[in-house]
Order: structure tokens, then sequence, then C-alpha cells
């Protein structure tokens, strides 16, 4: 049995309406703060997609009204489940604007922890489209994605991860952080996101580095979700030095 479901979450963006709309109705500028891949097709009845590891999820858009809201849909699965995203821009008088985020729909028997998985992750990408706007605005970011299922519990992925940043004690935004990654450059940066044990971010002059941990519920799974700004000539390559990074990462 289907469970119906709602949440909203609001944020103030340091950017005009029409800057959050780019970045939130065109592939390059989701990817350049959500994770994955994502295309869209302008105006309503148009197709999105979404592409993350072998999965793919396609909805229709239901409404396209530039620089004040966008929102599209998914099919109804076998089982009736489906998700439906709202995105409502609003201008302020000293500048900025508020975003509402409005994600409903049907999810199936798991649903308390698919929920709550939602819930904190939209957390940490709102975050970072947040990060995206101040300091990358008008550029395009590549995304960079890796994975480790059954990495290990949140105490033993923090700690691991921290370590190969070089930050001790408790972790906390404004930290320097620095990570030697074989094959590519090193990364000296600022610790940006600190919502443990969920997720924990990096930014650097060019880039946004995220890593979340799904739960213990859902396979203990490390992801890392990066967003490169700086010209890359193998994007390839790259994401292949972060899933080797990751996959011998000491934990535990």
């Amino acid at each position: 049995m289907g469970h119906p479901f709602e949440l909203s979450k609001d944020i103030e963006l340091p950017a005009t309406p029409e800057q959050v709309w780019a970045a939130i109705t065109s592939g390059p500028g989701i990817d350049s703060w959500f994770m994955g891949r994502s295309e869209v097709e302008p105006g309503e009845g148009g197709r999105t997609r979404f592409a993350m590891a072998g999965h793919v999820e396609e909805s229709t858009v239901t409404a396209w009204e530039p620089g004040k809201r966008f929102a599209h849909r998914s099919e109804p699965g076998p089982d009736g489940t489906f998700m439906a995203l709202e995105y409502l821009i609003e201008g302020r008088d000293q500048g900025g604007a508020v975003l509402r985020l409005v994600q409903s729909g049907v999810l199936g028997d798991n649903w308390e922890t698919e929920y709550e998985a939602m819930r904190v992750g939209w957390d940490m990408y709102l975050e970072t489209l947040a990060a995206y706007l101040r300091h990358f605005a008008g550029r395009t970011g590549t995304p960079v994605s890796a994975f480790r299922p059954g990495a290990g519990d949140p105490d033993q992925v923090w700690a691991a991860v921290a370590g190969a940043f070089r930050l001790t004690g408790p972790v906390t935004e404004g930290e320097p952080a620095r990570l030697d990654l074989p094959g590519l450059p090193p990364i000296d940066g600022v610790v940006d996101l600190a919502g443990l044990p969920t997720y924990f971010g990096v930014r650097t002059p060019d880039a946004l580095y995220r890593f979340i941990h799904s739960g213990t519920d859902r396979g203990n799974v490390l992801v890392l979700g990066h967003h490169v700004f700086a010209a890359d000539p193998d994007p390839a390559r790259t994401e292949q030095a972060w899933q080797d990074w990751l996959t011998r990462l000491p934990i535990g």
C-alpha cells in the first residue's frame, strides 16, 4: 500500500529570481548543485530526465512560469508510487530571493526511511544551491559521482573522511581542509557544510565537494557528489580518481 507524503523547505538565496530560475530549470544549472545529471525540456508539457548510477527517472513539466514557478511530476508506477516537485521563487525588495521547494507524491512500503532521507538530503542540496549562487553564479559545474555501499556506520565513515581532510576534533564550518588525491592536484579549501552524521562539504576556489551517508537503514552507502567548476580535459579520469580514492578509504 502506498503512503502519500509532502515535505517543504524554504531557503533565502543570494541571487536574483532570474539567477535562481536558471539554476533550477536547466540541465547545466541543476548539474552545478544537485546530484547526478539532469536534462530539462523548457515549457509546460516538456520532459525532464534525471540519471545517476545507471538509474533514470523521467517526468513531465506541469508548471513553467519563468522567474516564479517550476514544477514537474513523474508517471505513477505499477504500485501507484510517483513523485512531484515544485519550486516557488519570491524576490526580495532588498535583493536576493526566497525559494520554496515542495516535494510530494506516494512512497512505497519503506516510506519512513525514504522520507527521512529526502528530508535531510534536501538540506544539503539547498545549501549547495546557495553556495553555488554565492560563489559560482554564471558558471557551469561538472558533476562527479562515486559510491561505496556498505562503507560502515556513520561514526566510522566520518572519522575516515575527516582524517583524510586533516581535520581533528569536532568538524565545524569554516575550518581549513586539505586532501591529497592520487592523480589529481591537492584540494585546499574550507569546510562549508557540517551536517553530520548525514553530510559534509568542502568548498575550494573552483569546486564544491559533497559527501553524504545514506544511513544504516539504507545500506551504509557513502556517496560523493561533487561539482567542479574548473576546466577539466578528462572528466572521466577525474571521476575514476575519486572512485578509486573512495574504494581505498580506510574505514573502521
